[in-house]
């Protein structure tokens, strides 16, 4: 059965925003936290680089027992072993995914209206990525934000597990679970940290 881990966190790498950081540093860093699931997203490298970098996190992640996602590339995510992939509205859609990774391999759809998500669920989406909940200047065509009242909406409308992203911090990450999320995403406020592990800690001391 292709399920998300259940946990609290979904860290996404971004180099950009690591504080000089590199990828396998900061996903060392979050899988040392005990975050669950790594999604890889990178826009600048060459398919090489990221190609490498896969291969590597893939590894860490295999070891510490986290679900290894990769963001768009789904020959990526095959060549590197990767447990899910995670696909855009610009992406190939969920049922041509599956035809290209299998049965075992989770798909993961962002979807940012109901629209979006019927049809990613229609297309046999694993789960879908609701956002931006909040304003983010993370992604620059992340669009305008969401807001809290649609992942409410998704999370009564589909059975699926819903992670929320675009904006999420410690400070409103228990606002966003006690709205519907299975868990939330995490880009700037955990990469950006100078502290990753405290980060972790101060989101799930708000949690609780």
């Amino acid at each position: 059965m292709r399920s998300l881990p259940q946990t609290d966190i979904y860290g996404i790498t971004c180099q950009a925003l690591s504080r000089g950081r590199d990828n396998l540093t900061v996903v060392r860093e979050l899988l040392a936290a005990g975050v669950k699931i790594i999604q890889y997203r990178e826009k600048t490298k060459t398919k090489k680089e990221k190609y490498a970098e896969c291969l590597a996190i893939s590894e860490m992640c295999r070891a510490a027992g986290a679900l290894f996602v990769v963001n768009d590339d789904v020959d990526l995510a095959l060549l590197t072993g990767a447990g899910a992939v995670h696909v855009g509205q610009d992406d190939l859609p969920a049922d041509a995914v599956r035809k290209l990774v299998g049965p075992e391999v989770i798909v993961g759809v962002s979807a940012g209206s109901m629209e979006e998500a019927r049809d990613a669920v229609a297309r046999g989406a694993d789960y879908l990525g609701v956002g931006p909940i909040y304003q983010t200047a993370t992604k620059e065509d992340a669009g305008e934000a969401v807001g809290l009242a649609l992942l409410q909406t998704l999370a009564a409308a589909f059975p699926l597990p819903l992670v929320a992203i675009g904006g999420i911090s410690p400070a409103n990450i228990r606002e966003v679970m006690e709205h519907g999320a299975a868990c939330a995403a995490m880009i700037s406020s955990l990469v950006g940290a100078e502290d990753i592990a405290a980060a972790v800690q101060a989101a799930r001391r708000n949690l609780r």
